[in-house]
């Protein structure tokens, strides 16, 4: 993935699946389309999982509390 929109959540009130679900839904209303990719920290998570329709993935370049979701290039 290239290009994406990065959102910051820090509330550690929320869930993984919710905070991803938020930024999925901003996406959607800001891009008129469905990320199918959410890249995070490896300290958030440990092994790729699904949120919904989402493929989340751990990454260790991508910053704490930094979701950066968006089209996958394949």
């Amino acid at each position: 993935m290239n290009v994406g929109m990065l959102w910051l959540d820090d509330d550690r009130s929320r869930s993984l699946e919710e905070k991803v679900s938020r930024a999925v839904e901003y996406y959607q209303e800001k891009y008129g389309r469905f990320p199918d990719t959410c890249l995070v920290n490896t300290t958030m998570l440990k092994d790729e999982t699904k949120v919904g329709k989402v493929n989340v993935q751990p990454i260790a370049n991508i910053l704490p509390h930094h979701f950066w979701l968006g089209m996958n290039a394949s």
